[in-house]
């Protein structure tokens, strides 16, 4: 059997290490047997699967610790009150995405957010998002990541439009501008939204993939639309990838910026 390598500097090691202990930092705040038991089915679904899945291509027996990252991904988002053949076909879901659903030998849509999207389109579940706003513990753990993958023009992109949308709104309310933040599920931005296989590799095409995904939130959001607007925004723009990849990386030519720099 092939097990994941243990290198602690690996980021898809150290972003199942945070997710594990931000899932027992949230046991630990409210037990309940019903989370603890629906991570768990979460991750042991998706695991066994992806392994199943594996062995039939390779016929070799591996542990993938991308199926771990998704298993903890669908416990900690979707809602626990559901029975165990919800969260294995979630994993199911999941798991066919990486295979069906892929472009230049690349997932073409974000794995776990597919599987949550459809059970909540098609099996008439929900999520619940547990932990997401807590800003003071995602957002360091966020950044690092960002920082680690490249992906900062996606989040300062994301909310840049998010921010320019959510204040003239505010106002118009007559609302506090210090509940904007409270806005903001750092959960999806700082783990999903971010992940480095189905979103952009480049400057113009991050910064269209964030303001896109933050402007189809926001007005999904506002229009009622009931089926995770987060979530269907975010495939919506995985479809884009492969072209929002062909966008040039405009540069100012040195001479001009000189010129304006002056």
């Amino acid at each position: 059997m092939k097990m994941p390598s243990l290198n602690f500097k690996s980021i898809k090691i150290q972003l199942n290490l945070f997710l594990a202990a931000f899932a027992c930092f949230l046991f630990l705040k409210k037990p309940t047997f019903s989370f603890a038991s629906a991570l768990l089915l979460a991750v042991i679904f998706s695991v066994a699967l992806e392994s199943i899945l594996l062995f039939l291509k390779t016929k070799k027996i591996q542990i993938s610790s991308s199926a771990i990252t998704s298993g903890l991904i669908i416990g900690l988002v979707f809602s626990d009150g559901f029975p165990w053949w919800m969260f294995l076909a979630i994993a199911f879901f999941t798991m066919v995405s990486k295979r069906i659903f892929r472009f230049r030998g690349k997932n073409l849509l974000n794995p776990a957010a597919f599987g949550i999207f459809l059970a909540v389109f098609l099996l008439n579940g929900y999520t619940a998002w547990k932990g997401a706003y807590l800003w003071y513990i995602l957002i360091p753990i966020g950044i690092y990541i960002v920082s680690k993958i490249k992906k900062t023009e996606l989040i300062l992109s994301y909310f840049i439009t998010s921010l320019a949308l959510f204040i003239p709104q505010t106002l118009l309310q007559q609302g506090s501008l210090w509940d904007i933040p409270g806005y903001f599920n750092y959960f999806f931005i700082f783990i999903m939204f971010i992940e480095p296989k189905t979103t952009p590799a480049r400057f113009w095409p991050k910064i269209l993939f964030g303001t896109g995904v933050a402007l189809c939130v926001f007005i999904l959001t506002h229009i009622g639309f009931r089926y995770e607007p987060e979530l269907f925004a975010l495939l919506l723009f995985n479809l884009f990838v492969p072209w929002l990849d062909k966008i040039p990386n405009w540069k100012i030519p040195s001479k001009q910026l000189k010129g304006v720099l002056s």
